[in-house]
């Protein structure tokens, strides 16, 4: 090979190297799907007004979440979270802690962030973010044992408005595909009522604030 030729293609693949795009630029628009751990830091009042000295707790659950973001510019963008987990509560001491599970529910909580990105053009782009979540509870049902201990119960969750908080980092596998790992704080409360036949109208309050740990991949469109 002349060094003339060498010279060439030295130039020609440096070109193409340079032309690259990166994956965090303005007018992108990626779509990530995660694997996901709610983890609730709960912290939940008495059960009002027959049983103000007893709590409750609630699950973990894992499930699968997709995730749109758009870049507003190369550091600047917006994303926008769509996942659902289902979640028991139960009852920690006293009556309500002999009963075990009393109640189950499926949590929707819709969240946008606006994140800001380090380091737009490198292959590992570390991220923060923060933002809002609107959580939407449905399907919720009685135990079991919560209804073989007091009747027949209806159970009705209140939907919450909260902030959000965000950490995260993608990790290159090419041009348009990449890694990420995710973690949020979500600003997550509401008040549980149970109409119950043995104990009429019973009411929780319960804060349950989760953090969500998500690992997945990314692909740029």
């Amino acid at each position: 090979m002349s060094i003339q030729k060498g010279k060439f293609l030295l130039a020609t693949l440096l070109a193409s190297t340079l032309a690259t795009p990166a994956l965090a630029a303005a007018g992108d628009t990626y779509v990530r799907v995660r694997g996901i751990m709610v983890a609730p830091n709960e912290k939940s009042g008495g059960i009002l007004p027959g049983l103000p000295a007893e709590t409750v707790s609630v699950n973990n659950s894992v499930m699968p979440e997709i995730d749109i973001t758009h870049m507003a510019s190369d550091n600047i963008g917006f994303e926008l979270i769509a996942a659902t987990t289902k979640h028991t509560a139960s009852g920690v001491t006293g009556v309500t802690g002999g009963i075990g599970k009393l109640a189950s529910t499926w949590v929707l909580p819709p969240t946008l962030t606006a994140q800001y990105h380090f380091a737009p053009g490198a292959k590992v782009r570390p991220y923060v973010g923060a933002g809002v979540n609107y959580t939407l509870f449905y399907s919720e049902k009685a135990s079991s044992a919560f209804v073989a201990a007091v009747g027949p119960t209806n159970v009705k969750m209140k939907s919450s408005f909260g902030w959000a908080g965000q950490v995260g980092l993608d990790i290159d596998l090419n041009d348009r595909m990449f890694l990420n790992v995710d973690v949020k704080y979500l600003d997550i409360k509401t008040t549980a009522t149970l109409a119950t036949t043995a104990l009429g109208t019973q009411a929780v309050r319960i804060k349950l604030n989760p953090f969500v740990f998500g690992v997945g991949v990314g692909f740029r469109l």
